[in-house]
Order: structure tokens, then sequence, then C-alpha cells
């Protein structure tokens, strides 16, 4: 019988550093991937907010596996939350944390 572990703290910082944030935002606002995350959005334009976070494991102080501070995006249907895709964070140079979800703003 497996039993699940509750997670009662959970360090979701990170920091990057200069040069991985301006390849991992660069990959994140190229025109090729803008239009990627556009057509999974329904949407015709999106503007990433430079905004991003780690993943969290739910629990009850994160119901929706996401720092809370950033739970209003997920709710709102003027935001669209991606997971990072790995190839990108690999290509920038980002392997701690693993996982990465960033946050753009629907512009029509």
């Amino acid at each position: 019988m497996t039993r699940l572990k509750i997670v009662d703290r959970y360090d979701n910082g990170f920091t990057l550093d200069a040069e991985a944030k301006e390849s991992l935002f660069g990959l994140l606002t190229h025109p090729d991937f803008l239009k990627e995350v556009c057509q999974q959005a329904g949407v015709e334009q999106v503007e990433f907010t430079e905004l991003m976070f780690q993943p969290t494991p739910y629990a009850t102080k994160t119901p929706k596996g996401m720092p809370t501070e950033f739970e209003p995006y997920h709710d709102s249907p003027d935001y669209v939350i991606i997971n990072v895709p790995p190839n990108l964070m690999f290509k920038a140079k980002v392997f701690k944390p693993s996982r990465l979800c960033a946050i753009y703003r629907k512009l029509a």
C-alpha cells in the first residue's frame, strides 16, 4: 500500500543568473513561441509578463499547485499560465529549478 506524503513546507523560491534569465526570456518572447502560446490559448496575441514561478506540490495552502500570490492569474480570463517547456529551459541552461511556469497576458 502506497501512502501519500503531506508536504507542509516547500521552498518555491529561486533565482536565475542574469545570463540564464536573459536567454530564457528571449526564448519565451520569441515570435515562434508566442505564436504557439497563442494557438494553445485560443487568442491572437499574448505578452510575456516576465512573471514566473516554480510549481508547488498540491496542499491545503497551495490547492492550485502554485504560490498563493500567483493564484489570481490562474482564475483570470485575461492571463494564461504555461509550463515552460524543458527544451527551452535546457537551451537557456536553467537546470534548477527543474520546472517553471510562465504567465502571459492575453491581448486579443
